[in-house]
């Protein structure tokens, strides 16, 4: 019964778009309940044609969940979707279906920065940017929302400056890294603070969105590229923050900073987080698609056909989803409209992009189920992973 379930619901979806999506006259060539309460379908469309392959974990009995995973378990670093499933620790859960993540830094010496907020387990290991996060909160429940970063620094005697945190740092920027950078923050002249937590306040190795710290300087360094150490953060200013801002220059030895990681809207208690965007169901209807007038890649492709990944939910089921592409015998991609449209049809009240292209895979009981357009898997920064919470027996 829960599979004919499944596959009325594949094929009729529910809601109304007016935007153009894939006629749902194929039918799935896979559809499985592998293990109770999740399944995987790959639906062929042949007016595309489209392959689109699904994930989709009952919400009813609380015993699936999203986590966020960040290549090599740190902030920096690129791994496939299926050496990172692998890395999903036991106490998470067990995973059952996996997709790519957010937007990210391909090479150079930041490779793997993601382009946006990720929260791994609690802890904030990369900012958000303004664009729209995935969030989960301690309870378990997702939403996405336009996150935009509100860090500030202060001192005595000083006034407020705004922060960056563990991202590629220019001469005329701050930027606060923590050891989930990396052996060292990597950065080239300016001035560096070490900082360790200030009396009783000991929780500070575990960055959390939203938490005020108030830190001690431990050492000042000049030249960059200081080391990261367990327990210690360091505070990077470009050479034209040093030349500019003579107050925050002279802070030495012994001094007192406080640091402030708040966003807009407060997300306090967030478990799990990670960026994508732009959303595309919101309350069950597909969301109109206006790029910004741009001649930027990141804009224009999104009225082309690529291949895509897409994470979606409603009151019953979480949803992982993904759309092989640039394969002209198998699957040709969609535009953000028509992945949104398909969204809506496969049941979503709620859905968000996730990055594209050669980059889009889904992993699901064991193996990748799609067809990367690259030929294989590629290195990727982060993923979002549906588990099995621990405690939970199928």
């Amino acid at each position: 019964m829960a599979l004919l379930g499944a596959f009325i619901l594949l094929l009729v979806g529910c809601g109304q778009s007016s935007h153009a999506g894939p006629e749902t006259s194929g039918l799935p060539l896979a559809l499985a309940e592998f293990a109770p309460g999740v399944s995987y379908t790959n639906q062929r469309i042949a007016n595309g044609p489209w392959s689109i392959h699904v994930v989709r974990a009952s919400r009813e009995s609380g015993q699936f969940g999203f986590v966020s995973v960040h290549a090599r378990q740190s902030a920096l670093g690129l791994a496939t979707l299926s050496q990172q499933v692998k890395s999903v620790p036991a106490t998470l859960g067990i995973p059952v279906g996996a997709v790519n993540g957010d937007f990210y830094q391909r090479d150079r010496a930041y490779a793997g920065d993601p382009r946006g907020l990720q929260v791994v387990d609690g802890e904030m290991i990369s900012a958000p940017i303004g664009g729209v996060a995935l969030c989960i909160d301690g309870r378990g429940q997702p939403q996405a929302v336009e996150v935009h970063p509100r860090f500030e620094l202060s001192w005595v005697g000083g006034s407020l400056t705004n922060l960056g945190f563990n991202e590629d740092r220019q001469p005329t920027e701050t930027v606060l890294y923590t050891p989930k950078l990396g052996s060292s923050t990597r950065t080239s002249g300016g001035r560096e603070w070490v900082l360790v937590p200030a009396g009783t306040n000991t929780g500070a190795a575990k960055a959390q969105v939203g938490a005020e710290y108030v830190f001690r300087v431990e050492a000042v360094k000049d030249g960059g590229d200081a080391p990261l150490e367990a327990g210690k953060w360091i505070l990077s200013a470009g050479q034209g923050v040093v030349r500019r801002q003579q107050s925050l220059a002279s802070v030495a030895a012994g001094a007192e900073v406080r640091i402030r990681l708040a966003v807009d809207p407060r997300l306090d208690g967030v478990q799990q987080a990670i960026s994508g965007g732009p959303i595309l169901v919101r309350g069950g209807k597909a969301l109109k698609i206006v790029p910004p007038r741009s001649d930027s890649y990141q804009f224009s492709s999104m009225l082309e056909r690529h291949p895509r990944s897409a994470v979606g939910w409603n009151r019953t089921h979480l949803m992982l989803v993904q759309v092989d592409g640039r394969q002209p015998r198998l699957s040709v991609g969609m535009t953000l409209e028509e992945l949104g449209a398909t969204m809506v049809r496969l049941g979503c009240e709620e859905a968000m992009n996730l990055d594209g292209g050669g980059s889009a895979t889904l992993w699901c009981d064991g193996r990748i189920r799609n067809s990367p357009c690259d030929g294989e898997e590629r290195v990727i920064a982060n993923s979002l992973v549906l588990v099995r919470r621990p405690g939970q027996t199928p």
